[in-house]
């Protein structure tokens, strides 16, 4: 991947930091997190590679990254850190960074197909707009 200077956010490691809790800086590329993840086959971007995006400044990779709305905040990779990066609170956080920047909802619920509207379980419906809507 090249990266554009001009693309790169300095404040985006402060702001998730802030935001999540989290010492995204300590995260050292083990992969351990990634390793452990029971849905990184529908990833485009790996857990540990998220938090070095992150470390980083690329919004814009995070922002088209499907990763972040798939992650289901299992905590298999938080129980695998070795630096004690709650991981699944740093996806939250650029979730929330992301929507706050959009300035509106990710997923409506009319862009359900009715399929899912009518047979999902309503606890799942409702977990998933936690993490899709502002």
């Amino acid at each position: 991947m090249k990266v554009i200077t001009e693309k790169i956010n300095y404040n985006l490691l402060r702001e998730v930091e802030e935001v999540s809790g989290q010492k995204v800086s300590a995260c050292f590329q083990c992969g351990k997190c990634s390793g452990g993840c029971p849905v990184v086959w529908g990833m485009d971007v790996l857990p540990h590679q998220v938090l070095r995006y992150a470390q980083l400044g690329l919004v814009d990779e995070l922002l088209h990254s499907k990763t972040l709305w798939i992650c289901a905040s299992c905590q298999t990779c938080d129980s695998r850190c070795p630096r004690n990066v709650d991981i699944p609170k740093v996806i939250e956080a650029l979730r929330l960074i992301i929507l706050r920047n959009k300035g509106g909802n990710y997923l409506h619920p009319n862009d359900l197909p009715a399929r899912v509207r009518e047979n999902a379980p309503q606890q799942g419906l409702v977990s998933a707009f936690r993490k899709y809507a502002k």
